[in-house]
């Protein structure tokens, strides 16, 4: 297996209790339908990471998570931890949109889902705006009647 290792940057894409029951959605079979699904689960997971909950962000991931990072290599569910609580207390204003347009979701029959897209991060540095957009590829399992996201690449750093 790959060593995983501890972030050294945080991870760039990357609720207690959940706020949207899209988490419990079985998976649709009409595209637009899991297009909706997906981009709901993507609203959910990224109200938690700009209210900087820690706990509410990693609830939509897996416990067997693996997180790719162009910058960090291969992360998992406590090392991703790790890096957002890190990232939030150095960056109180950290904030992600998703770019609009920029979602695709594709079904993963049997699995779940693939969403693919560019998010774009801003918080202040030196008492200036400072934004990147970076792209990302998450894949959603359903399993045990809930999504979790089991693999994540984040890349273009």
């Amino acid at each position: 297996a790959p060593e995983r290792r501890s972030a050294t940057h945080a991870p760039a894409t990357a609720a207690a209790t959940v706020t949207s029951s899209a988490v419990r959605t079985a998976p649709p079979t009409d595209p637009k339908a899991l297009h909706a699904l997906v981009l709901e689960l993507d609203r959910a997971m990224f109200e938690a990471f700009n209210a900087h909950d820690v706990d509410g962000l990693m609830s939509f991931f897996a416990h067997d998570l693996e997180f790719f990072h162009d910058k960090d290599g291969l992360l998992d569910h406590a090392a991703v931890k790790t890096g957002f609580t890190r990232v939030f207390s150095n960056n109180p204003d950290l904030r992600r949109e998703l770019v609009p347009g920029s979602l695709e979701v594709h079904p993963l029959p049997g699995y779940g889902a693939l969403q693919v897209g560019r998010h774009r991060f801003c918080h202040t540095a030196d008492g200036r705006p400072d934004c990147g957009t970076f792209s990302f590829v998450q894949v959603w399992r359903w399993s045990g009647g809930e999504w979790k996201v089991a693999r994540e690449l984040s890349y273009g750093h």
